[in-house]
């Protein structure tokens, strides 16, 4: 196959071959009632609109949006803007497309670091949770869904809205827990379950396919509660798990939002909620905050107000203005 070619990349009257994430698709007419597909593809360069004007019949039922898709197009110009003309378009995945260079990672933003590799630093965290009952609750709740870890976001449009965003997520906080956990002389083991726990949830109220979205159980139960049955079904298997530590975990993962208006059915009412709600918004804004930055397209050291802060926020050298 040819190489890969980026939307950032593309230039009028180039032969191009690519994978994209097939946004929108739509069957439509010419003037003169000739079918054609109208769809929009994006990597993690940009957005590209693209058209299929031949061999609709053939093409059509290949993919959907919301698929990978591997291309082989025209670049064109219309009024102004690039735009594909396709001669070859299918489903891409990595089972097929692998060996030519499809990684799902080319055409969704997707964690800085390797999900295995964050993986393997999750795991240490669990192995150093001394209470056993914490240890093999956790242990073996990442264990059922660690194949939907690897991948799932931590939200559809807010904070580690990016493929394996959930583990970076959770990651981060567990390296800020255990720095602050001996400084507040709180329950270590507990604070760590909490944190490891409290969005495990959103492996049930988000998919994990390319375009993250919500699914029916989140939309109508959400995470915090998918997640606290998730960890009250886990625990009944565990012989002998206490009781209180249950309902202190159980407290923890219903109140990590901190606010009622934030949809929290409680406010934190211990020590280790309390700090698993900080550290969780802590987090939560340091990546929105990051985000905003890069994605900013303003000229200068300063971003425009259309952020999630509402405010302009600082990106360059004050002294180079």
């Amino acid at each position: 196959m040819k190489s890969i070619t980026q939307i950032i990349d593309f230039k009028e009257g180039m032969d191009i071959r690519g994978f994209f994430l097939c946004v929108e698709k739509h069957l439509r007419h010419t003037r003169s009632g000739d079918l054609y597909l109208d769809i929009v593809l994006r990597d993690i360069t940009g957005r590209v609109n693209a058209k299929v004007w031949d061999n609709v019949a053939e093409y059509r039922d290949k993919f959907s949006a919301g698929d990978a898709v591997v291309v082989a197009a025209q670049v064109e110009a219309y009024l102004e803007k690039l735009q594909l003309n396709v001669k070859k378009i299918n489903k891409a995945t990595v089972q097929s497309y692998g060996r030519y260079g499809y990684d799902p990672a080319l055409v969704v933003p997707s964690a800085a670091a390797a999900p295995q590799e964050m993986w393997r630093e999750i795991r240490k965290y669990i192995n150093k949770i001394k209470n056993v009952h914490l240890k093999e609750l956790v242990a073996t709740i990442y264990k059922k869904y660690k194949g939907t870890l690897l991948t799932h976001p931590a939200s559809v449009v807010m904070h580690h809205n990016y493929r394996s965003g959930l583990l970076e997520h959770t990651l981060s906080m567990v390296k800020v827990g255990e720095k602050l956990a001996s400084h507040y002389q709180v329950d270590t083991d507990l604070l760590m379950a909490g944190i490891l726990l409290h969005d495990i949830g959103k492996v049930k109220e988000i998919t994990s396919e390319l375009e993250a979205s919500y699914t029916d159980d989140g939309n109508l139960v959400g995470h915090i509660v998918l997640g606290r049955d998730i960890v009250l079904g886990a625990a009944k298997k565990i012989k002998g798990f206490p009781k209180d530590l249950l309902q202190k975990l159980e407290h923890m993962i219903l109140s990590h939002q901190g606010q009622y208006e934030w949809q929290s059915p409680q406010k934190p009412k211990f020590k280790e909620a309390l700090l698993l709600h900080l550290i969780d918004n802590l987090d939560a804004k340091m990546n929105l905050i990051k985000k905003a930055i890069e994605e900013d397209v303003e000229d200068g050291i300063w971003t425009a107000r259309s952020n999630y802060f509402r405010v302009p926020l600082l990106k360059g050298d004050l002294n180079k203005k």
